[in-house]
């Protein structure tokens, strides 16, 4: 699967970033995901979550925030 999967929590405060997150890596076991998020609080925590759940994360600054990669 191919596939990028986009989750733009921008605006949201912690922990809903990382719900949000949960939520979508429930429902996939690999692949690649994307999170964005606009403070580096939510940055960290979201990176922190998918690294617990075994997902590779990569991470890149975009104008108004960050993009969290995820790979698995």
């Amino acid at each position: 699967m191919n596939d990028v999967i986009t989750i733009d929590t921008s605006g949201l405060s912690c922990p809903q970033p990382v719900i949000e997150l949960k939520k979508v890596l429930d429902k996939t076991p690999s692949g690649r995901v994307e999170v964005l998020v606009d403070t580096a609080t939510s940055r960290n925590n979201v990176a922190r979550f998918a690294g617990d759940k075994g997902w590779k994360t990569t991470l890149e600054e975009r104008d108004g925030g960050y993009k969290v990669i995820l790979e698995k």
